[in-house]
């Protein structure tokens, strides 16, 4: 029987939506009040969604400390209270809040301590979110 556990952690990052692909008024144009020189902030709610067998001993797909360390270490040390342009992650990829969904995944994708990595969600304000499945 495959089973899902999904958490919420809470970050907060700054970024600025800017390609140098593009003119300044292409990027003005492409991402309007987000391409602001000094940037804005968000406060970002990632949701990691494992899947996997229910293990017959302890009863969980993933020990939800394990997850939560796997998650600080990948994810949280890195990216809270930062600029998401400032991160080597970031230099050849726009800092989108889509772009940050697959960054996180592929952070976390080999590092659970249990289960598969099936989703990563990021609610970048009440009315965005992005998921990612993986590729």
């Amino acid at each position: 029987m495959r089973a899902y556990f999904g958490r919420r952690y809470m970050l907060s990052a700054s970024h600025r939506l800017h390609t140098d692909a593009l003119s300044a008024e292409e990027n003005r144009a492409a991402y309007g009040k987000c391409n602001n020189p000094q940037g804005h902030g968000h406060n970002y709610v990632v949701e990691v969604l494992v899947g996997g067998t229910v293990d017959p001993e302890t009863g969980m797909v993933v020990n939800m400390a394990a997850l939560d360390e796997a998650v600080r270490g990948k994810v949280m040390e890195r990216f809270d209270h930062t600029n998401l342009n400032l991160d080597p992650l970031f230099v050849n990829r726009v800092p989108t809040t889509e772009n940050l969904c697959k960054v996180v995944f592929g952070l976390l994708k080999d590092a659970l301590p249990t289960g598969e990595l099936e989703r990563v969600r990021v609610e970048e304000t009440e009315n965005n979110f992005f998921e990612f499945y993986g590729e």
